[in-house]
């Protein structure tokens, strides 16, 4: 119990700094925070060309974008992006993201607070032209409130269309403003636990998106959301949802591309994607991940307190986001951030470890679409890591984990 509180108060504490602390300017403005600045947060891709990009914020605080042409063997000098007068925050859970769209689209994402306490907002830099250049940064949703707008993940589907969905509080702003109205006159308070989760769609590779649409009530608050594109060239997302009255588990759902049309019908119940009935009253700052399976279905991991056992936990889902078989436990008891990616019947799952001394990145590798594992020891550092990221090339699965200093990047 006291490991479990640990992490959570520590994961929360993190969270709470999210927002709160605000970075450099942009690279024509004022210098930069350098300890918050150097941390090896980084969003990574693969780009149509097989060079893989990589995104991070420099000792300076810019945005800076580094690419390797030989599968990150060596490095370009880093390209810093002009991001304006943007103030920009990342984090583990929250790093900037590149998505490659058709036609030479490129679409980078990052987190900037907004003035008052754990508020922010989801700006784009959009390339028409492979990257060459970016046009000013944008706010990519239509909401401007306040508010917090964040952890938002970004997809095109098989047919073009440009998905984002992100963690947004509106929904609790309201109610939090009807209670104190309510509290005033003596009227009943309503009871909204988490945040809410919010998407678009861009049709035309993110010059424009259609409507704000909120995607499911009971959302946590600070963890990552995953998403991967489905076997039929859809988007399917999987994310920490709150089930009341405080069951932190995981919820799943398809993304449709088509143009959401207000109503005020109730929404679907998305699908309970794991069954660890973890009850904590905040949010443990530790999303999944999600990839698809060849024999159909999912594969998915995420962190999870069950029965007083709190570790990061595999298992399949069915093609409508059902839990299918038994859970299992990564063969580590420390394992945390994992990701998960498969490539054929090749499936991978990595992680990282802290032994005491020093950070360790471990891989969980099957050649049979999950029934049988092998664990590999990749890398170690004592020096501030980020967390893994499992890409894919040429049917190939890569593993690549930012350190300070060094970009580990093997072949799974």
């Amino acid at each position: 119990m006291k490991t479990i509180l640990g992490r959570l108060t520590g994961c929360m504490a993190i969270a709470g700094l999210m927002l709160t602390t605000l970075p450099a300017l942009a690279h024509h403005n004022a210098p930069a925070v350098s300890d918050k600045a150097a941390a090896p947060y980084s969003g990574s891709a693969f780009a149509p060309d097989g060079a893989l990009w990589s995104l991070q914020l420099n000792a300076q605080g810019h945005l800076a974008l580094h690419i390797s042409r030989d599968d990150g063997r060596s490095w370009l000098p880093e390209r810093v992006l002009d991001t304006g007068d943007d103030h920009i925050k990342t984090s583990g859970e929250s790093p900037p993201k590149i998505a490659f769209g058709p036609n030479g689209i490129v679409i980078i994402i990052y987190a900037q607070p907004l003035a008052k306490k754990f508020t922010g907002e989801i700006r784009m830099l959009r390339s028409t032209d492979g990257g060459a250049h970016f046009a000013a940064p944008v706010t990519l949703h239509q909401d401007r409130q306040v508010i917090s707008h964040s952890y938002a993940v970004i997809a095109f589907d098989a047919k073009g269309a440009l998905h984002t969905v992100w963690i947004d509080s509106r929904e609790k702003a309201a109610v939090t403003s009807a209670n104190e109205a309510a509290e005033k006159t003596g009227l009943a308070k309503t009871d909204y636990r988490g945040v809410s989760l919010y998407r678009n769609v861009s049709l035309d590779g993110g010059a424009s998106f259609g409507p704000d649409s909120k995607l499911s009530d009971y959302s946590c608050e600070c963890c990552r959301i995953a998403v991967t594109p489905t076997a039929n060239g859809q988007i399917a997302a999987l994310w920490r949802h709150l089930t009341l009255p405080n069951i932190r588990d995981h919820a799943f759902t398809l993304l449709s591309a088509e143009t959401p049309v207000a109503t005020s019908a109730p929404l679907a119940e998305p699908v309970r994607a794991s069954f660890d009935n973890w009850a904590i009253d905040g949010c443990p700052h530790h999303g999944p991940a999600l990839t698809t399976s060849t024999a159909g279905g999912y594969h998915a991991v995420w962190f999870g307190d069950r029965a007083g056992v709190a570790q990061v936990r595999y298992g399949k889902l069915d093609q409508a986001g059902n839990p299918v078989g038994t859970a299992q436990v990564l063969p580590d008891t420390k394992a945390e951030h994992a990701d998960i990616l498969s490539s054929g019947s090749k499936l991978a799952i990595v992680w990282r470890s802290y032994d005491g001394t020093k950070m360790n990145l471990k891989a969980w590798i099957s050649d049979d679409d999950g029934q049988h594992f092998k664990l590999r020891e990749i890398a170690s550092s004592k020096l501030d890591s980020d967390y893994p990221q499992l890409l894919s090339k040429g049917g190939k699965i890569y593993v690549i984990w930012n350190t300070t200093g060094k970009r580990h990047v093997e072949i799974l």
